[in-house]
Order: structure tokens, then C-alpha cells, then sequence
């Protein structure tokens, strides 16, 4: 599937019924999850990097795009993936490190090193000059961190979402908004929305029926799976206590 195939899963869909992407950490995770028939991927930063035994936002550029790329890879459908705040590269040289991944989509966060907002205007600037090297040929997902390391108030996370709109993305992530909030969100925001729900049916059902365009879960993927590994090792470990006790 092409980028365009991609950007067109994003529009004309019914009104409760968002494209889903679940978030690959790494190639084996990737085919599980292209195997249950999901028609695109999008990779989460914080779920790589757990993987890779770093921080959420202290991966070294180059392991990410190494990790981006093996998923791609591993799977026939397209891979869209999390680039967090750019890591400082000139919007070609990132652009052009993605592309060679063969990733069809990024998302692109507007605050400062995982700690305060950008300025939105000097931010969607810096989506512009993405989308001019980029052309068509990727599909720019514009996080909008209000809620995050902001005010928390809807109207900044919309005006936010226009601007990056008009600046070229293809579709904005407030993320962290609260559900309570995406009715309003969803009024004042002309454009594909996606929101993150938890690894469940009815998290999904809850934004799909709010308005989500798209609907995306971030690292709890990667923590749901880490979390059934632990319970089986806990259960593995009692049996081999039980052997050597006997």
C-alpha cells in the first residue's frame, strides 16, 4: 500500500468506524499484529524504546530509524511511525532518513524535549518546511501536547491543530485529551483526529462514537505484552520453586 492508499484510510470513513492502528515495538510484534489483519501499523516511540533498553525519549536517532525500518521490513502493510520531536534534524535530513525506513507516516510532537510546549506558530513553521520536503510522499500526524504540558484547555489544543492543519499535516493527535473533551475537540477541528485508547474493545468503542478519525495506543501495547510475560514468569518461577522445595 502507498502513502496514498494510506492517507485515503483516513477519510470518507462512517462516523463510528475510525481506522485502528495498533503500535508495533519490533519485527515480531509487527507480524503478530499484521498477521490479525489490521490494514496499516504505527509504531510508538515509548514502545521502541522500552524495547531497546532506553528512557521513553532517549533513543539515539539512528536506533530509531534501525527499529523503524525492521518493522517495515517484517510486513507487507504500511508502517507509519513515531518520530517524537525530530531529534533536532533539519526537516530533509529527517525526512529523508524516514523515507529511507520505507515508512509511509510519522507523527511529529510540538513540545521541547518532552518537558514544555513550542511556540504553535514557530511550530507549524517547522511542519511547513517538513511537508515541502516531504511532498506527498509521507503523511504527517501533528501531536498536540496541550494536555500533556499545557493548559489543558481545548480551545489552545484546537487553535493548535488549525494551525498545523493549515501548515500541511494530514491529521492531529491531542494527546492525553480526555474523552470528555473530543466532542469539542471534533467540533472545532477540520481534519482527521486521532486519539489514543487503552489496549481494550471498549476504550475503542468510546472514541469511535465520540468522532475519532483514528485511533492509535501509544506504548500500552508493549506494556500490556511486558505485563503478560511478567504474570507468566511469575507462574514459571512458583513451579520451579515447587521443584526445588520437592
Amino acid at each position: 500500500m502507498t502513502v496514498t492508499a494510506f492517507r485515503a484510510l483516513h477519510h470518507d470513513r462512517a462516523a463510528d468506524d475510525p481506522l485502528v492502528l495498533p503500535g508495533p515495538w519490533d519485527a515480531g510484534s509487527a507480524q503478530v499484529l499484521a498477521d490479525a489483519g489490521f490494514p496499516a501499523l504505527a509504531t510508538p516511540s515509548a514502545g521502541i524504546a522500552a524495547s531497546l533498553g532506553y528512557q521513553d525519549g532517549a533513543t539515539p536517532p539512528e536506533e530509531m530509524f534501525a527499529a523503524v525500518a525492521r518493522i517495515v521490513r517484517a510486513v507487507s502493510v504500511p508502517v507509519s511511525a513515531d518520530l517524537e520531536g525530530g531529534y533536532g534534524l533539519a526537516p530533509a535530513e529527517l525526512v529523508g532518513r524516514l523515507l529511507e525506513t520505507g515508512a509511509v507516516g510519522c507523527n511529529l510532537e510540538d513540545s521541547e524535549e518532552g518537558t514544555s510546549l513550542k511556540e504553535a506558530g514557530r511550530h507549524a513553521d517547522w511542519l511547513a518546511e517538513v511537508r515541502a520536503a516531504a511532498g506527498d510522499a509521507l503523511f504527517v500526524n501533528a501531536r498536540v501536547d496541550t494536555f500533556l504540558f499545557g493548559t489543558g484547555d481545548p480551545a489552545d489544543a484546537v487553535a493548535r491543530a488549525r494551525l498545523y492543519l493549515a501548515a500541511g499535516a494530514d491529521c492531529v493527535y491531542p494527546l492525553l485529551a480526555p474523552v470528555e473533551v473530543l466532542p469539542e475537540l471534533r467540533k472545532g477541528i477540520d481534519g482527521p483526529l486521532n486519539m489514543a485508547a487503552g489496549p481494550d474493545r471498549e476504550s475503542v468503542a468510546e472514541l469511535a462514537r465520540l468522532g475519532a478519525t483514528r485511533v492509535t495506543f501509544g506504548p500500552g501495547m508493549q506494556r500490556h505484552a511486558m505485563g503478560s510475560t511478567g504474570e507468566l514468569a511469575a507462574r514459571l518461577r512458583s513451579v520451579d520453586a515447587g521443584f526445588t522445595a520437592g
